[in-house]
């Protein structure tokens, strides 16, 4: 089990040195958001991905992918009605498809609920129609280039579309391509009702990415989330990827963040190791 961070919470900072800090502290990747590194990645040349790859490779810093898709340009819409709109949406996520390639990386996160969701006047069953169109033109892009894309579903506080895990592995299979899976992140999982580790489990064969907060919305170990079940489930299916930390409340500061959690992640991981098989164990 790996871990990265996500960069946006480093506001303002220069992505060497994002990288620098996740190195500094142990992490062994950064998943990146576009908008923080330009307005739309068209405007990124090749020169500067590969700058940009070639400053991850010099740290010791593998860039594991792609995450807040959709957050510019502005106006796009995954599932929209109106064929230009939609077809626009599709060939960006294609463009971020070759980015994530160029720099290497391997996985996209397709979270995005102000660009998914079902809107006024439409059907459930009709957004998911075209939802899955889009989705199936990217995922034979992305085998092309041996990017993993990731539906994630999202709590109902933040999406009215795809917000359970069960709903996201009926899309992965109806895409049905080898590079279109799901990710589970603990924040929103916890807004389903069930236990993770449950969640976990049964999506065994299709978990492709991995986000660790806390259900408050911070990093692991800032609040009352226990991790000690949650690695012991990853463990349990095999889990191989990275476990990165994602959050949305940017308090006290980037490296404090950072450096907190992963030394909570690091210490849980211990400790489970230390109490495999015991009665009782949470980990075991």
């Amino acid at each position: 089990m790996r871990f990265s961070i996500c960069n946006e919470f480093c506001e303002g900072w220069k992505i060497e040195d994002v990288f620098q800090m996740a190195r500094r502290i142990g992490y062994d990747g950064v998943e990146i958001a576009p908008f923080t590194l330009a307005e739309s990645v068209t405007a990124i040349s090749a020169a500067e991905r590969a700058r940009i790859r070639e400053a991850a490779a010099r740290t010791g810093i593998e860039i594991v992918g792609l995450h807040w898709l959709l957050v510019s340009p502005k106006g796009l819409y995954i599932n929209c009605p109106d064929d230009v709109l939609r077809r626009k949406t599709r060939d960006y996520l294609i463009e971020l498809i070759h980015f994530c390639g160029d720099l290497g990386g391997r996985v996209m996160v397709l979270g995005s609920p102000k660009q998914r969701n079902v809107l006024d006047g439409q059907t459930y069953a009709a957004t998911w129609e075209r939802t899955k169109t889009v989705f199936w033109t990217c995922a034979r892009a992305a085998e092309e280039r041996g990017v993993t894309l990731c539906i994630e579903p999202l709590g109902r506080g933040e999406a009215n579309f795809i917000y359970t895990a069960q709903e996201a592995i009926r899309m992965a299979q109806e895409v049905n391509s080898p590079n279109f899976k799901i990710i589970l992140d603990v924040k929103a999982m916890s807004d389903e009702g069930r236990p993770l580790p449950e969640i976990i489990r049964s999506a065994k064969a299709w978990v492709g990415h991995f986000h660790a907060n806390d259900a408050n919305r911070r990093g692991p170990g800032f609040g009352d989330t226990d991790f000690a079940p949650i690695f012991a489930a990853l463990k349990d299916i095999r889990y191989a990827g990275y476990v990165s930390v994602e959050v949305f409340d940017f308090k006290p500061d980037p490296e404090t963040i950072a450096r907190k959690s992963f030394d909570y992640m690091q210490a849980t991981l211990r400790n489970c190791a230390g109490d495999q098989g015991s009665p009782g164990s949470a980990c075991g």
